[in-house]
């Protein structure tokens, strides 16, 4: 039935309790499973520091190596977890102010036809004020979305 499986992470306890998912679903339909990690986009505020550049602030080059280092660790488990299955598995990240279309953008560009996700099953007000970008794909995709808790 499906054949292409988009699960994003974000190496949260939820988003690794879908990657399992997602790849023993993956298994089971004979499909291939497509990690994707979402990454910020690097926007410093110079005009803020009168010209004198703070102890802390890193260039856009460091940035992007710092953005791709933390995406091949939490695409790694991805990658591990289709090895072990034996899933066909391919990978990759993006940088994006709105990590919920991103993520159904990925979804088109890679033909995925499910999206695999996790949530942590916030409610009431400190779901109104953290927002979640779960129910963000729910709302905007017209892609299969699974939701795992």
């Amino acid at each position: 039935m499906f054949k292409n499986i988009l699960v994003p992470t974000d190496g949260s306890p939820p988003a690794q309790r879908a990657v399992r998912l997602a790849v023993r679903f993956a298994g089971e339909q004979k499909a291939r499973v497509t990690g994707l990690w979402v990454g910020p986009v690097w926007q410093p505020n110079l005009y803020a520091y009168a010209g004198d550049l703070p102890a802390g602030f890193i260039s856009e080059d460091e940035f992007a190596a710092t953005v791709k280092k933390t995406a091949a660790r939490h695409l790694g488990v991805v990658r591990k977890a289709a090895s072990a299955a034996r899933v066909r598995c391919s990978c990759t990240y993006v940088r994006g102010n709105f990590p919920y279309q991103e993520i159904i953008d990925a979804a088109r560009r890679g033909g995925c036809d499910l999206i695999v996700m996790g949530s942590h099953g916030r409610r009431g007000i400190s779901r109104l004020l953290l927002g979640s970008q779960t129910n963000m794909v729910l709302a905007h995709s017209t892609i299969p979305v699974m939701v795992c808790r």
